[in-house]
């Protein structure tokens, strides 16, 4: 019989991972700092090993399978170091009202808005009916995120089942309110028309374009004003791409709870290696 920790008879081979030393140090030190705090004397591997195999579960969605019998370990020790890794990450993601008076204290007064879908796994059965996405054609789960006019990321907000709308899931966490209490606007696209129900003699929190009717088209200012907005929210997709680099993304098999932790995991992850 082989003994534990001895690596399994087949192919090993290296690949090299698109991120920087810098996040793998970030993450080890995580690691470290979680173990000293919970008195853990010994671990299968050291923290800076451990945390390049999570970043490769992250980033290139490695099945943790391949990645335990490369590494003498067990495919369940990959699974529970990848959860814990994201739950260290989660912890240190922005909250939305820390978030909004940052940009406050740095003058800044805008914000760009936008939604996205995380598509999932189709499962059977009833309970999996409200993640499927009409508008995508997908199951998935909608994500709200707000980045600075660079692209940046601020914030993402929880999951929420695919068939949600967006406005539906800005109104659930109370957005525009918090918006109106740090004094920032937000710039957002037409699917965010109607969640801006302030006064309408005061001035607007949410920006938003002008939708056509059937039976009113649009004026050519109001097209060029949709154009000016459309140029003004473009940096919104670069950090939504950004953030779908991290390929774990690709088709999440897991809970909405949990997918709500690995995408603000994946906000502090992404924040380290675009300001780097």
């Amino acid at each position: 019989m082989r003994p534990w920790g001895q690596r399994p008879d087949g192919l090993v081979y290296t690949a090299r991972l698109p991120l920087s030393s810098a996040t793998l140090n970030y993450l080890a030190t995580l690691i470290r700092g979680h173990l000293k705090k919970i008195g853990s004397q010994w671990r299968a591997l050291p923290a800076g090993k451990s945390a390049g195999i999570v970043l490769a579960v992250l980033r290139c969605d490695q099945r943790p399978g391949d990645l335990a019998g490369g590494n003498g370990v067990h495919r369940t020790t990959v699974t529970r170091w990848v959860q814990e890794a994201v739950g260290l990450l989660a912890a240190r993601a922005p909250r939305l009202d820390r978030a909004l008076k940052k940009i406050a204290r740095t003058g800044g007064g805008v914000v760009l808005l936008d939604g996205t879908l995380i598509r999932t796994r189709r499962r059977t059965g009833t309970a999996n009916r409200k993640n499927y996405s009409g508008k995508h054609k997908c199951h998935g789960l909608l994500v709200i995120a707000l980045t600075d006019d660079q692209g940046r990321l601020l914030w993402v907000s929880a999951a929420r089942p695919g068939r949600s709308s967006e406005i539906t899931v800005c109104r659930h966490g109370h957005l525009t309110a918090k918006l109106r209490a740090a004094g920032v606007g937000a710039i957002a696209d037409l699917g965010f028309v109607g969640l801006d129900d302030s006064d309408p003699d005061a001035d607007p929190t949410v920006i938003t374009g002008y939708k056509a009717a059937r039976n009113r088209p649009l004026t050519r200012s109001q097209k060029l004003s949709n154009t000016t907005l459309a140029a003004v929210r473009a940096p919104v997709e670069h950090g939504f791409a950004h953030l779908k680099n991290w390929r774990v993304l690709g088709k999440v098999r897991t809970e909405p709870k949990w997918a709500t932790s690995l995408v603000r995991a994946l906000l502090v992850l992404t924040n380290r290696e675009v300001s780097r």
